[in-house]
């Protein structure tokens, strides 16, 4: 559980002093009449002190203004957020993800920021590099950035002792589809059997197998974010036409097609546990449980792998170099978006301004949950864990590589693909279909949805 931090009371002058602009009249936002609260949601509960302390302090700068904070886990906050908006009695701002928030843009349920944003002159310069433009579509804006993750090899320390595999090794690691590089070695090294013999053994029973070298996560949807988006990015695979916004996805790519087939091949070999009977425990249970060596895993999860309840005792290593001759995560940002029907515009785009500001990020970043979107925000979250011992730098590093990360797919029918290609993924790992015409079909239904 994260401790809650006093922040300063003062916020700097002109950052909430925000002039009335002429498409949000005083009649709409009832904070011009006297208090208002805004109802303001997120997922994390990791993350709720945090936002807790930023609007302690933002009430302290702006007393008319109460921030009410609602925590739901992951799927139910969709699931309520979507409801509630059909409903029309949505929350006044809400935290925002990159592939969900194009159906809010369809549906007008989001407010254009752009021209709050350019009245108060918001420096968008301050956010690290291509996160601001996640959040525009035809010249309008739909967020602010909050923060961002990236991703890495987590493995368990003590397993690779055991297989005399040093961290330098993890380090330098290459992937290819065709024999899977050192990566693939280093996972048969970690894969022991009921005997006690690893991946390489001749003698190797895949039928009994007691630690899996790799513990690949499936239920990725059309992005492949934890795993298998990765790898076929670095074996030059390209989401779509155009990202953000593009039309016409190419699931059918051959490099895809090679990196999946490959991935399944780990299922075959014994290096990985088979999708249909693989724990129904989540990944981190998986590894904490002993059960698997290896994983890939996004930034968001350092905490629950570095510390200080972790059961078993890992680290961290960038993500193998692939055939394009370059790592490359993915880049993923969150935002905080304002409902279109809220009363309390005005009110809740100064709310946002402060999510978006140093003022809040600084916070949230000296508490070592994520990565904030400001620059300073992500200089306090590594300072902060350096200080508790926990070497993250291999999250950062992408984003200091020319082409070292990607964006993941940003358009419409988001829900509709990732449906699609769960289910095509699923598939060929359950080995029903083979890669190629699974993912040409899976293609095809996903682009007759632009037409």
């Amino acid at each position: 559980m994260i401790t809650r931090q006093q922040v300063g009371a003062a916020l700097l002058s002109g950052v909430l002093a925000v002039t009335a602009l002429t498409a949000c009249s005083a009649k709409d936002d009832a904070a011009a009449d006297g208090p208002v609260t805004l109802d303001y949601w997120l997922w994390d509960d990791n993350q709720q002190a945090s936002y807790q302390a930023c609007a302690d302090a933002f009430h302290t700068a702006n007393p008319d203004i109460t921030i009410k904070i609602t925590q739901t886990a992951w799927a139910q906050y969709w699931q309520n957020l979507t409801t509630q908006l059909a409903a029309g009695d949505a929350p006044d701002v809400w935290t925002n993800q990159a592939s969900y928030y194009p159906q809010f843009v369809s549906s007008q349920q989001i407010l254009d920021l752009q021209p709050y944003v350019d009245a108060a002159k918001v420096d968008l310069g301050q956010y690290q590099e291509g996160l601001a433009e996640l959040w525009v579509k035809d010249g309008k804006r739909y967020g602010l950035p909050k923060d961002w993750d990236t991703e890495a090899v987590v493995y368990n320390s003590e397993m690779l002792a055991k297989q005399g595999i040093k961290p330098a090794e993890l380090a330098s690691m290459t992937w290819n589809p065709g024999d899977g590089g050192t990566f693939e070695k280093t996972i048969a090294r970690l894969t022991i059997d009921a005997a006690g013999r690893n991946g390489l053994d001749p003698a190797f029973d895949k039928s009994k197998v007691k630690v899996y070298g790799y513990q690949p996560e499936w239920n990725d949807g059309s992005q492949g974010q934890n795993g298998w988006g990765e790898l076929a990015a670095a074996n030059g695979f390209t989401y779509l036409d155009k990202n953000p916004w593009g039309t016409q996805y190419k699931y059918d790519d051959p490099k895809l097609v090679e990196t999946i087939a490959w991935y399944k091949s780990l299922v075959d070999k014994g290096y990985a546990p088979r999708f249909d009977k693989q724990s129904t425990l989540g990944i981190d249970a998986i590894m904490s449980s002993g059960r698997a060596a290896l994983t890939i895993a996004g930034s968001w999860t350092i905490n629950t792998y570095l510390g200080a309840e972790a059961k078993q005792k890992f680290a961290l290593a960038p993500l193998p170099v692939g055939p394009v001759g370059v790592r490359k995560s993915a880049i993923n940002g969150l935002s905080d978006a304002a409902w279109a029907g809220t009363p309390n515009k005005d009110a809740a785009w100064k709310w946002v301004q402060y999510l978006g500001s140093a003022d809040c990020q600084n916070v949230v970043g000296a508490n070592a949950v994520v990565f904030p979107a400001i620059k300073s925000g992500t200089a306090k979250a590594l300072a902060a864990h350096k200080a508790a011992g926990r070497d993250v730098q291999v999250y950062v590093d992408y984003t200091k590589s020319p082409d070292g990360t990607f964006l993941l797919p940003i358009t419409d029918f988001g829900s509709e693909i990732n449906q699609i290609m769960q289910d095509a993924m699923q598939a060929v790992v359950l080995g029903q279909v083979e890669p190629e015409p699974a993912l040409k079909k899976a293609n095809q239904q996903v682009n007759d949805l632009f037409r």
